[in-house]
């Protein structure tokens, strides 16, 4: 890997092209080093998570309303939709809408943190539908998604992004266009030029992931994607996009980051070096954001210790400065107490998370969010005696470049009417990698069949289950075998709109 450095540089500079951080994108994105058969093997995994997820919300109003819009833009010889017939398609920046929003509505597929946090599995649905639509092989369409990852991920280790209140979408609408640029296997000026677009147009604030947080939260990454096409479309034809779009001196670095002074160390793989980036991200096990996962795990543990839950005096989640600030009291949310609050609002509640893990023992992505749930006064009296606070060392560890040190749970302190406390920490999922039980592909293939059960018919989930591991051996124009289908009419519509 090398650190790329990059800064805001006066137009008078005139910056060369060679130096400037989206044509090094592009060269990643157009370089044909072959893909590491571990590295192949998890992007067919985060397929089978993509999959499951989509289709266990495929009936949710969002995914519904994205579908329905999606629909009216139909193209024979298209990209296909979850929960539709391989012989329905539509315009491949329409699938991406649809199949974006279905993977991301749950909240419950891939993530990595660092400098900023993401999930990277939202390149995997407009990089496939571009490539069903142009016909392209899986092995055109795995190396694709290794790029989409490798850049999104690098970008996230070394630009932060909510720091200055913008939306991680700035980091995967280029990662989504790199990735099409590579399968397509376009020259390094269109896919520069597609990356800079890309930039340009995802860059939106946090309030996304502020206050009553709305369904957007799903679109978002989808409406990233769309964007990603319709750039990698534009500079196909010819057209440019603003360059510098990262060092010019009024480019997103300059207004919207860290300003004229800021100076950002990006890695990137070298030529010749292959794409590896997605074996340091990691999968949800349970439908919450990803900093609750080890809490959850924890919560799990030690409510065996407890006895009666009427008598915990107050709760105390020692926990890293992101945790703290994003879904803890930190972030000084009042709606994050309420409990009539959104779900969406809910799964960045580590209180309310906590809550539910305690008394429960489970967590369900329907069940665990559940109006009547999370409005039962039990519930409600538990959950407002809990806050977190920032722990410096808990921190540290977040932003740890070693994987060995790097922690995204926490330390909690359970005190007692009668004076005694109850102390334990947890510094990672046990489905992480270095966890109790990392995910593995059984794991995977296991979290496809619990979610889709009683959605898609057992012949259907076992025709895509061998499909998708066969995903480096199909063909050109094979690529619709990787969608899954519901019975006849059980695919549901929403009101009318424009389209």
């Amino acid at each position: 890997m090398k650190l790329n450095e990059v800064r805001v540089h006066p137009s008078k500079s005139n910056l060369a092209r060679e130096d400037q951080l989206a044509w090094k994108i592009a060269q990643v994105a157009a370089d044909k080093v072959a893909v590491p058969r571990d590295v192949t093997g998890m992007i067919i995994n985060r397929m089978i998570d993509n999959a499951a997820v989509a289709i266990a919300s495929v009936n949710r109003g969002p995914v519904i309303t994205a579908r329905d819009m999606a629909l009216a833009h139909s193209r024979r010889g298209g990209a296909t939709v979850f929960g539709l017939p391989g012989r329905k398609t539509v315009s491949p920046e329409w699938a991406a809408w649809a199949n974006g929003t279905a993977v991301r509505e749950l909240d419950y597929h891939d993530t990595f943190l660092a400098a900023d946090y993401s999930h990277p599995g939202d390149n995997i649905p407009p990089i496939l539908a571009v490539a069903q639509t142009m016909e392209r092989t899986g092995r055109d369409l795995i190396r694709g998604i290794a790029t989409g990852y490798e850049i999104q991920i690098n970008l996230v280790r070394a630009i932060c992004l909510h720091e200055w209140k913008k939306d991680h979408i700035a980091h995967l609408a280029p990662a989504q266009a790199a990735g099409i640029g590579t399968l397509l296997g376009l020259k390094p000026e269109v896919i520069f030029q597609a990356v800079q677009q890309a930039v340009h147009v995802s860059f939106t604030t946090r309030q996304s992931r502020k206050g009553e947080i709305s369904s957007w939260k799903a679109y978002a990454p989808a409406h990233a994607g769309k964007l990603a096409i319709e750039a990698v479309d534009r500079a196909m034809r010819g057209e440019g996009a603003p360059s510098p779009i990262y060092e010019g001196e009024d480019s997103v670095i300059a207004w919207m980051l860290g300003g004229k002074d800021a100076v950002y160390h990006v890695p990137l793989p070298e030529k010749g070096e292959a794409k590896r980036a997605i074996m340091d991200s990691y999968t949800k096990e349970h439908s919450a954001e990803y900093q609750s996962q080890a809490l959850i795990d924890l919560a799990f543990r030690m409510r065996e210790k407890i006895t009666d839950f009427a008598s915990i005096k107050r709760i105390t989640i020692h926990t890293s400065h992101h945790t703290h600030y994003v879904i803890g009291t930190g972030a000084n949310d009042p709606q994050k107490m309420d409990p009539k609050a959104s779900r969406e609002t809910l799964d960045h509640s580590i209180m309310y998370i906590f809550a539910i893990a305690l008394q429960d023992g489970r967590w369900h992505h329907v069940d665990s969010y559940a109006p009547k749930r999370a409005q039962r006064a039990d519930t409600v009296a538990l959950w407002h005696k809990i806050s977190t606070t920032e722990d410096k060392a808990w921190t540290q560890r977040y932003h740890s470049a070693d994987p060995a040190e790097k922690a995204f749970g926490g330390r909690v302190e359970i005190e007692f009417n009668n004076g005694s406390v109850l102390t334990d920490e947890l510094a990672v999922a046990n489905a992480h990698s270095l966890g109790a039980h990392p995910f593995e592909r059984a794991d995977y293939i296991r979290k496809f069949e619990i979610l889709t059960d009683g959605i898609v018919s057992p012949r259907e989930s076992a025709r895509f289950l061998e499909a998708v591991q066969e995903l480096p051996d199909l063909p050109a124009g094979e690529l619709d075998r990787l969608n899954v289908a519901l019975p006849a009419n059980a695919v549901q519509h929403g009101k009318p709109g424009i389209f």
